[in-house]
């Protein structure tokens, strides 16, 4: 029905149980348990808000995705192009068909990173109180429904127990009161849910960079690495084994840095050229990661190229074996200390 399957990199931390120091991160890997119990869920919510809307119609509360404008896909389409892939994205239907089929048996990393562009061309999802616009504007664009609302998980949204006073209401099962009926209460609520939503989510980057910055405190990890995007002074790396991204910066501001070298941008294909090395999207490099704290109010995840070699700019590779801080651990020997995990 042209439901989008979209990606993007999440985050897990191994915490030590005694000090909650991070001791190993890594991405999140998506199991087929997670699609089943997926489906069942969306089931469950698109019949929830069907009938809530029909026994409150003013004042449901749903949930709507807009669908972007044709302008947010351009990264997406030069990206795809470059890659020798036509992406349409007249209609949802065809730009979940376009991504299914550019995939290729030698790159299985590149789908996903197409997928994850095509999350970032999204607009936001919000709540909004049914009897304050028009239905056909109701439609959530990414699970291609005319419906929707969030009624799996009480216990964590706010806006799920709206939906389940509403049910029960609707069944006999509970009475209702004048704030839950009234359109104009359920829009004010449905906007703070929303604004509250966006701060926990910027709270949760916050979290992630705050662990890796913990991380990689005195730690060099050489790790492989995929061009996610293409900017005119930088590229967007992709870490696949730290589900993270970093910015590795091609530009020094200090004129008298002999590491600025001459780096040609074509903005519409994009790329970046340096001398005989030409940096693509979904490239695949090695990097040097590290925390940057030449800045000590300003610490960052940094990026240093190493491979492919360009001279006067890569950095040579690290040692493969390094001490973790007052641990004697080998790099990749595997922790045995009672851990505890920790989702941010």
């Amino acid at each position: 029905n042209g439901a989008l399957v979209l990606a993007s990199s999440e985050v897990r931390f191994n915490v030590d149980s005694e000090t909650a120091d991070p001791i190993d991160v890594q991405a999140k890997v998506p199991r087929e348990t997670n699609s089943m119990v997926e489906e069942f869920m969306l089931a469950a919510n698109i019949s929830s808000a069907e009938r809530i809307y029909a026994e409150f119609p003013d004042c449901a509360m749903l949930r709507r995705h807009p669908a972007p404008p044709p302008s947010n896909f351009d990264p997406l389409v030069k990206a795809a192009r470059q890659q020798g892939y036509t992406v349409e994205v007249d209609t949802g239907k065809q730009l979940a068909d376009s991504l299914n089929k550019a995939t290729d048996p030698k790159r299985t990393y590149m789908n996903t990173m197409l997928r994850m562009i095509a999350t970032r061309c999204m607009m936001q999802a919000v709540y909004f109180a049914s009897g304050t616009i028009e239905e056909p504007l109701f439609r959530h664009y990414g699970l291609a429904c005319p419906i929707y609302t969030h009624f799996t998980s009480p216990i964590r949204r706010y806006a799920d127990v709206i939906v389940h006073r509403l049910l029960a209401v609707s069944i006999d099962a509970d009475s209702t009161y004048a704030n839950l009926v009234d359109k104009k209460h359920t829009e004010k609520v449905a906007n703070n849910i929303n604004y509250r939503h966006r701060m926990a989510q910027y709270a949760s980057r916050a979290s992630v960079n705050l662990y890796t910055h913990i991380y990689f405190r005195g730690r060099k990890r050489d790790e492989t690495g995929y061009v996610l995007f293409i900017r005119q002074n930088a590229v967007q790396v992709l870490i696949p084994k730290y589900g993270l991204e970093g910015t590795l910066f091609l530009r020094s501001n200090n004129k008298n840095d002999l590491a600025n070298l001459e780096w040609v941008f074509d903005e519409e294909e994009p790329s970046q050229t340096c001398g005989e090395v030409k940096v693509t999207l979904f490239m695949k490099l090695l990097v040097q990661v590290y925390l940057d704290t030449s800045d000590v109010q300003h610490e960052k995840l940094a990026l240093r190229l190493v491979d492919p070699v360009i001279e006067g700019f890569s950095v040579p590779r690290t040692l493969e074996v390094e001490e973790d801080k007052g641990e004697g651990k080998r790099e990749g020997e595997e922790v045995t200390k009672n851990n505890k995990k920790l989702k941010t």
